[in-house]
């Protein structure tokens, strides 16, 4: 691995990950600002809350291509600047944590999920459909997208060592991001899980329209 590259390529990331896009998203569409109402959490789903649903899809977008795309750019063109495996799980890393406490917004971000997400499809798009997969079959039987989150996180990690086990010595650094990354989200969901615990979590369906 080049050193020289690898902290520009992180801190890059990073930055990236750090653009609130649900509440640029809202301000772009004149809503209120995410972090103002509901969950009080800039990402889609509470973006959603507001009623408009083009710029819930818009945030999800965004929020997963920005961790998507540092990943792939560090696959695709890394190998010629000595960055590897290594590289690819601390740009995954960075976008994510850059999500969950973003420099541009008094390091108060979201829960990361549809970031997480961009990170896993970059890494391999088989990793990144088989927990997307997992996420859509909780969320269907349980309607909590809370609980569908965490599984599909805490899977993760086991889902690429199932289809990269040969590769283990090599690609240990990325199990190591899918790992933290995993702990992140749960820790980041801990209200989501004392709310289920209690039985008062919200289903899927069960928001209410905030308005403008």
């Amino acid at each position: 691995m080049n050193l020289a590259y690898f902290p520009g390529a992180t801190l890059l990331a990073y930055l990236l990950g750090s653009l609130s896009f649900a509440v640029i998203v809202s301000k772009a569409f004149g809503l209120n600002d995410p972090r103002s109402y509901g969950s009080k959490n800039p990402g889609a789903t509470n973006v959603l809350r507001s009623g408009n649903k083009a710029a819930a899809v818009v945030t999800l977008l965004l929020d997963g291509l920005k961790g998507w795309l540092p990943v792939v750019l560090v696959r695709w063109f890394g190998g010629s600047y000595g960055l590897g495996d290594g590289a690819v799980a601390a740009v995954g890393l960075a976008a994510f944590a850059g999500h969950l406490y973003p420099v541009f917004f008094q390091f108060k971000g979201g829960k990361g999920v549809a970031t997480a997400a961009g990170v896993l499809l970059g890494i391999n798009p088989v990793l990144g459909l088989a927990t997307l997969a997992t996420f859509g079959i909780v969320v269907f039987f349980s309607r909590y997208v809370s609980l569908a989150s965490m599984a599909a996180a805490v899977f993760a990690p086991f889902f690429y060592l199932l289809g990269d086990r040969a590769a283990w010595i090599v690609d240990k650094s990325i199990v190591l991001a899918l790992v933290a990354i995993a702990v992140l989200l749960v820790y980041r969901h801990r209200e989501n899980i004392g709310k289920l615990i209690k039985g008062s979590e919200s289903k899927l369906g069960a928001a209410r329209r905030i308005g403008k």
